[in-house]
């Protein structure tokens, strides 16, 4: 098995941040259940109800990222994945390229467009008051930060994220060692 590099010291810190918006309850694990709460809350915030494709669709993919990492990360079995755990994952190769994120986030992606592009218009768009609102329901990231990381996502001024900048963002959280990338503040503030 080919040796891995540990994670940088602000991968570990973006990972800490992650973990963090993972666990919803702030119990210091992550479980199946902060996962479909996340889903279930983000489709109530945008008035999805239960049964509708977008809703089941959010659920499935949300269900589907936690059975990945229990496969990789919960390594005794308990079905909670501890922070040391997660970082672990990552250790060992959890996201090796770009490509191969992209293939499993950009599914992801779409579904939490698809719900949260109130005007229904399929254009890919966000307003940065949608962009407040999805992370906020999804991942618990405080309002004021959701506004920051809206205007740092919103480089032309428009009012208006794309689904290519956002992915863009995101990818640029994990593969991306710059601090002014797009991608650093994508969840708010770094733990120090």
């Amino acid at each position: 098995m080919p040796e891995t590099t540990p994670p940088s010291t602000f991968l570990d810190r973006k990972l800490a941040r992650r973990f963090r918006t993972y666990d919803l309850d702030g119990d210091g694990v992550i479980e199946r259940r902060d996962f479909q709460n996340a889903a279930d809350a983000m489709a109530e915030e945008f008035d999805q109800k239960p049964g509708s494709a977008a809703r089941e669709r959010l659920a499935s993919l949300c269900l589907g990222l936690w059975d990945h990492l229990a496969t990789v990360a919960d390594h005794d079995g308990d079905g909670r994945i501890t922070e040391a755990e997660y970082k672990a994952a990552f250790h060992s190769g959890l996201l090796e390229t770009p490509e191969s994120f992209d293939a499993g986030y950009v599914p992801f992606l779409h579904a939490i467009m698809d719900i949260a592009d109130g005007d229904g218009d399929g254009d890919g768009k966000l307003t940065r008051e949608e962009h407040v609102r999805w992370p906020g329901a999804l991942m618990k990231v405080p309002a004021a930060d959701a506004r920051e990381i809206a205007r740092r996502l919103d480089a032309d001024g428009d009012g208006l994220i794309g689904r290519d900048d956002l992915l863009a963002a995101i990818r640029a959280y994990y593969f991306d060692e710059s601090p002014d990338s797009a991608g650093s503040w994508l969840l708010g503030p770094l733990p120090a």
